[in-house]
């Protein structure tokens, strides 16, 4: 029999097969959360546009407010909104409130806690005044033609607030990863349904789904096809047609009389670059590619399914996405004796807290079944156990796996 591959060896074979996606769509400026940036983007104009008052005071000159005790006349107002059209002449100063556009002949600003009002609308200062005090010159932020936001930029809230600033209602950024999910077997009922003897409610999807999400991919459901090579052909047939990058499938990748997904995948030209996978939960999966759409076989039981998304799925769906590649694992210690291990890698799942000195303490449950969802549910992060680790003993180093980074 084939030896089982190497977790490391099978992560570097997909990952060595997979190239960014290059196509560019343009979505509105409300709708680039998250997403990468696919060219340089450039200011559209200068911000701000024109010398404006940074504090509530008084536009003045500031040749005539730099003694304290000078009295100057008001003669107008600017807000922001609405500037003063007039000029500041000697003696004279300006009403304004942050923001406004400082009028012509105006240099500096006396804000307003520094000023004494005195009778005929003049003002007295209690403050001697600096030039260009106060105020924020035209094109401080960011001038017209400035490249402000990098190609490949993942965009969050303060990219967002800069590019709606620099007047760009939509951005150029690169499409997401398709992924269409498939669920295969008989047993399976969708949530809500009322199984019959012998079925099971279908839970992979939804997570795995959720998991796209997470790491800049789009979801097509395939839903759930029954153990019959027309069907599930059927669907492979959507996942093409509809331009899936990743076809992910769910159980039936192993090659018993009723797990039919890799044969009916290599019938329709799939190239199986591997499958069995030296780990533990998670043996069974399947990777190849077909018309150069990459192809997953999850594995059916739903905490190998979790496991592998986490190991194999999501490292793709980044790289196909552009995005960096997200490094879960850390080290911790543990928090009992741990058995020698065998010729597979152990993902155990585990409670992970911090002691006093501030490591990580890992702490593994007590039992591991792969069907065992709400145990992975309760669950902060795997213990990485290597082929042939020997005996830990409790407090003993040991890479941990991170479920919630």
């Amino acid at each position: 029999m084939k030896a089982l591959l190497p977790v490391a060896d099978a992560r570097s074979r997909l990952l060595s097969a997979a190239r960014p996606i290059d196509d560019i769509v343009n979505v509105p400026l409300g709708e680039a959360d998250g997403r990468v940036l696919a060219a340089d983007l450039a200011a559209r104009l200068t911000q701000p546009p024109f010398d404006a008052s940074a504090m509530d005071g008084y536009a003045v000159r500031a040749a005539d407010a730099s003694t304290v005790g000078t009295e100057l006349s008001v003669i107008g107002t600017a807000s922001a909104g609405h500037a003063f059209e007039g000029i500041v002449g000697p003696g004279e100063t300006v009403r304004i409130f942050t923001g406004a556009p400082l009028p012509q002949g105006a240099d500096s600003v006396l804000i307003q806690e520094d000023a004494e009002r005195i009778a005929g609308d003049r003002i007295r200062t209690a403050f001697a005044v600096v030039e260009g005090r106060h105020v924020r010159p035209r094109g401080q932020d960011f001038a017209e033609g400035e490249i402000v936001l990098k190609r490949g930029t993942v965009l969050d809230f303060a990219h967002l607030t800069v590019a709606a600033a620099m007047n760009h209602p939509t951005l150029g950024i690169y499409r997401r990863p398709r992924v269409a999910i498939l669920a295969t077997g008989d047993e399976l009922v969708v949530p809500g349904g009322v199984p019959a003897t012998a079925q099971i409610i279908a839970s992979n999807t939804f997570g795995v789904a959720a998991l796209v999400r997470s790491n800049g991919g789009e979801v097509l459901d395939l839903g759930i096809v029954k153990d019959n090579q027309a069907d599930i052909a059927a669907a492979v047939a959507r996942a093409q047609l509809e331009k899936a990058d990743v076809l992910v499938t769910l159980g039936g990748a192993s090659v018993g009389d009723h797990d039919l997904v890799q044969s009916t995948l290599k019938a329709a030209g799939m190239e199986l670059d591997f499958w069995r996978i030296a780990m533990r939960p998670g043996k069974p999966l399947m990777v190849g590619s077909l018309d150069g759409m990459h192809v997953l076989g999850l594995p059916g039981n739903p905490v190998a399914s979790l496991v592998t998304s986490l190991l194999f799925l999501e490292p793709l769906l980044r790289k196909l996405a552009r995005l960096s590649e997200r490094n879960r694992e850390v080290m911790g210690v543990t928090a009992e004796h741990m058995k020698a291990n065998d010729q597979r890698q152990d993902y155990v799942r585990a409670s992970v807290t911090r002691d006093a000195a501030g490591n990580l303490v890992a702490k593994a449950f007590g039992k591991q079944d792969s069907s065992m969802m709400k145990i992975f549910s309760r669950s902060d992060g795997l213990i990485v156990r290597p082929p042939h680790a020997p005996e830990l003993a409790a407090g003993a180093p040991c890479p941990i796996l991170l479920i919630r980074s």
